[in-house]
């Protein structure tokens, strides 16, 4: 049986901040926002991002300057003292009566006018490096800039890095102390990392415990271990941690997410696909299949090409794994590069999952890092199956066996260590398999992957991919950030692309279809939706200008309504979006349109875009009114500089995906990603598809689209993988089969318990689901965010919500895969304990609501809880523990409303006439 390590975390002392340095510039500074302060290299770092809870600090060095820095010019020849060779840096003079003034001019005002309060001050003790120097002179030196920085700068917080000497006169105008090197250090001479001398880590001890001690100063500890040692990494953080010093462990140039008092959860996962296998990255395997579970396990996809130069810094501080998906050999020319790159990762401890095929016949050096035999492995005879995995055959019965399948042979010594998940045997009784979880992490090979149905285009798992990737990349049990739901119910969006808003209606007086989707759908159904225009199709300049005037008045109409949102479907509607990747219908037809047949008119990106939202907001948007969003038409794949273009112009972007599971084709193949990263620009997918998908590209039947109710209850069970999208065009109201189906398909919505929101608002959630950072604090969890998402889906391992114990957490409640915790904000520390365990106590808690929560302080003293909820329609909300407390909402006491969505004991439901309220709790002393 396979053994999977279990991490041990470094436990946080909640008294002391948890800091971070970094002087990189691969890494978004945003990914250190679980941290109270993080140094960073100012140069590196041009624009000071706004981080809230994180303090960020300058670093700066004050006793050595190297030539790269702007001022390094204007230093007298006279004030530099030594050479540092191993930095290649100048040691500066700190007794010349002007150099305080220079430093507080040239080097700390400029990082002031940008943004920075806190600084690093590093290299205190470089005047020891000269032959000869007057040592308190030189304290007293420094001693004199610490006071100017003070004089020229209010409220300027600095930590010291050493310099302990002058600690005791500089007490009252310091935040920190720093040192270097008590346990594991670099040596910059040798180009190594090395353990410190005891002699060494004895003599610093002594100096950090006095500053502790006796100055009462908290102590911050860097140490350097290489980075693809995690183990060590962790381990010398918490030998740190246990001295009572705030630790921070990384590597010699500080330039990866190291370990400090807490750890960052990576949540990336690498994924490399072959370019030649697909018309672009939106069509491969890779995307199609595998990127959805590892979002719905909590995680980000990143993408690179086997055929281009595989990237660097791809290390286990930000990284949970590598994933291949090639379909067949790739080039000749590329597998020694990639299968190189594999086995460097491999040997750096970075779990490896390969699924599908292995890209190339591996030579001897790859097939003994994998563990596979070469040569002579070609089965005797007839293979039978022996052995089969549970997490085999999990949409699907097993493929039949055949000569023309490929297993492999593991070797013995792998053999031994490998859980087989299908196994065969041939006449000889050689064993073979088609995958295995490995101690280097696991593959599975094709046909037991995906397989599709001949004759379709519908295509099944064969392998749990939830559970082959959590076994073959070790993937920790973690929360998980979820865009699905908030306060416990599931999101519902609804979104209209503008296509047909000049169709005339099969209805009496063949009115146009935007007049029949504004009456009987807009002005009846009054919840959040999202409305988008053609400008060709209704702009005077269009395709339609006898009908324009008409047109233009009904989507100004439309867009008066203060529960539409307003959208830009473009100028042409493109139907193919990136012309070097042709594919379907325009790789097979070279006369195939790419956008409305408008004369004189050459597609151009930005007129598609920023035209198009321009003309929306000066002829059909109320004044004030924003155009909040792109809906991509057409194949909805647009390239990067599409992309940029929308991102440039202020807009939100949506559309694509294609999440069409339904009872005719059950399977999870048929559920898309949250959305994909071109060159760093991400485009958010559609929850659900439309109904041109539904209606067979609109041929038929017109009524096709209620099956979305299908898609909508089938990614809910036995996952919640998507909130409910109500996403169509505006030419379903031109049928009445079509418009039936409308109704059919928003009543279902209305008739459930869900959390109506703008699309704008859903697409924030997506955006944010990649920015929010995660750590583990000691027994708990810290998780931070730009406050858009505001759910963690908890697994059951990880036990119950403490709330008494927990900070920014509202409460939780019951789904399919664990438990949706309720955040109150972009803030949030989560205690656990065992599900079985019932705190005593235990405080009352929301457990759901229609509304967002804008307000939340709990006063465990009186008790007391006071809850701010604002919601696009009535309010909804239910209580858990609060059946002896006051429940008041301006002025007066709420009654709870008899039964409930879920009818469990302790649950108390609300309804309130008005979509914003403050409501106070006051209960009895436990």
């Amino acid at each position: 049986m396979l053994c999977i390590a279990t991490i041990v975390w470094p436990v946080a002392s909640s008294a002391a901040p948890a800091v971070a340095l970094y002087y990189g510039h691969s890494t978004p500074i945003k990914e250190f926002r679980a941290f109270d302060m993080v140094v960073v290299e100012p140069d590196h770092n041009q624009a000071l991002q706004q981080l809230p809870g994180t303090d960020q600090y300058a670093y700066v060095s004050v006793a050595e300057v190297q030539a790269s820095r702007p001022y390094y010019a204007d230093i007298p020849a006279q004030w530099k003292l030594a050479r540092n060779g191993a930095w290649k840096s100048d040691v500066i003079d700190q007794t010349p009566p002007e150099w305080a003034d220079f430093f507080a001019r040239r080097v700390i005002a400029p990082l002031w006018e940008r943004g920075y309060r806190g600084f690093f001050l590093d290299t205190l003790d470089s005047y020891r490096l000269a032959i000869n120097f007057d040592e308190k002179a030189q304290q007293q030196g420094l001693v004199r800039v610490i006071e100017t920085l003070h004089q020229r700068f209010p409220g300027i917080k600095l930590v010291l890095n050493r310099g302990f000497e002058i600690v005791p006169q500089v007490r009252d105008k310091i935040q920190m102390v720093a040192a270097e090197s008590l346990y594991q250090a670099w040596n910059a001479n040798s180009q190594r990392y090395e353990e410190v001398s005891e002699t060494d880590r004895n003599w610093l001890l002594g100096q950090l415990r006095a500053i502790r001690d006796q100055e009462r100063l908290p102590v911050l500890v860097i140490d350097y271990v290489a980075p693809q040692d995690r183990a060590l990494t962790r381990a010398t953080a918490a030998r740190i941690q246990a001295e009572g010093f705030i630790p921070w462990v990384t590597d010699s140039a500080l330039q990866t997410m190291g370990i400090g008092s807490i750890e960052t959860v990576p949540r990336r996962i690498l994924i490399l696909y072959s370019s030649a296998e697909a018309a672009s990255l939106n069509y491969s395997n890779a995307h199609r299949y595998l990127q959805m579970p590892i979002n719905h396990m909590g995680y980000i996809a990143d993408y690179a090409d086997a055929l281009q130069p595989l990237p660097e810094g791809v290390l286990r501080d930000r990284y949970a794994g590598v994933a291949t998906w090639f379909s067949g050999f790739l080039p000749e020319g590329r597998r020694k590069a990639v299968s190189q790159w594999l086995q460097n990762h491999m040997d750096e401890g970075m779990p490896l999952a390969i699924v599908g095929d292995l890209g190339q016949s591996p030579d001897i050096q790859w097939a003994n890092k994998l563990g596979v035999q070469t040569g002579a492995v070609e089965p005797n005879g007839a293979l039978r199956m022996t052995a089969q995995n549970p997490m085999l055959a999990f949409e699907t019965a097993m493929p039949l066996v055949t000569r023309s399948y490929e297993p492999v042979a593991l070797t013995p010594a792998m053999a031994a260590r490998a859980q087989a998940l299908v196994e065969f045997r041939d006449s000889r009784q050689r064993a073979f398999v088609g995958g295995a979880l490995t101690p280097w992490g696991g593959f599975i090979l094709d046909p037991y992957a995906v397989i599709e149905i001949p004759g379709t285009e519908f295509s099944r798992w064969v392998v749990d991919p939830f559970a082959f990737l959590t076994h073959a990349l070790r993937l920790p049990v973690i929360p998980i950030p979820d865009t699905t739901t908030e306060n416990g119910r599931r999101l519902l969006l609804a979104h209209v692309d503008g296509d047909g808003f000049a169709s005339l209606a099969e209805l009496p007086g063949s009115p146009p279809a935007a007049q029949v989707l504004l009456k009987d759908v807009f002005e009846k159904y009054r919840f959040p939706q999202t409305m988008s225009v053609i400008e060709a199709e209704i702009a005077p300049h269009g395709l339609h200008p006898d009908l324009s005037p008409r047109l233009e008045s009904i989507a100004q109409q439309m867009f008066k309504l203060a529960h539409i949102e307003i959208g830009n479907h473009t100028y042409s509607h493109p139907f193919l979006w990136d012309r070097s990747t042709l594919h379907g219908l325009f790789k097979d037809n070279e006369e195939a349109a790419y956008n409305l047949n408008i004369p004189g008119y050459t597609m151009d990106l930005t007129r598609e875009i920023v035209g198009s939202t321009t003309y929306i907001r000066e002829r059909l948007a109320p004044k004030g009114k924003a155009v909040k969003i792109l809906q991509w038409s057409g194949d909805t794949a647009p390239d990067a500089k599409a992309l940029e273009i929308t991102e440039r112009a202020g807009l939100l972007n949506i559309n694509g995906g294609d999440t069409s599971i339904t009872l005719a084709n059950p399977s999870l193949t048929a559920v898309g990603a949250l959305g994909i990263r071109k060159n760093g620009y991400l485009q958010v997918y559609a929850p659900i598809t439309n109904e041109n998908i539904y209606t067979n590209l609109w041929r038929g039947p017109f009524y096709g689209f209620e099956r979305a109710i299908e898609t909508f209850d089938m990614t809910d069970k036995p996952r919640r993988i998507k909130p409910v999208g109500i996403y169509y065009h505006v030419y379903s109201a031109s049928k009445q089969a079509g418009l039936k189906a409308l109704h059919k398909v928003y009543g279902w919505a209305l008739a459930h318990p869900l959390y109506p929101v703008f699309t704008s608002e859903f697409i924030l959630k997506v955006q944010d689901f990649d920015s929010v950072a995660i750590a583990r604090d000691g027994a708990g969890w810290r998780v931070r965010s730009d406050g858009h998402l505001r759910t963690l889906r908890l697994p059951p391992a990880l036990g119950t919500p403490d709330l008494l114990t927990s900070n920014g957490v509202a409460g939780y409640r019951p789904g399919q895969e664990g438990l949706y915790v309720l955040l109150s904000g972009n803030h949030a520390t989560l205690q656990v304990q065992d599900a079985s365990t019932k705190a005593s106590g235990q405080t009352p808690y929301l457990f759901e609501a229609n509304g967002r929560l804008t307000g939340w302080t709990r006063s465990d003293r009186e008790p007391r809880l006071e809850l701010e909820l604002q919601a696009h329609v009535p309010l909804e909300f239910a209580l858990v523990g609060a059946s002896q407390c006051q429940v008041k909402a301006k002025q007066r006491t709420l009654t709870p409303t008899p039964g409930g969505p879920l009818a469990l004991p302790g649950i108390q439901y609300f309804r309130l006439q008005e979509t914003h309220a403050q409501i106070q709790l006051n209960c009895p002393a436990r």
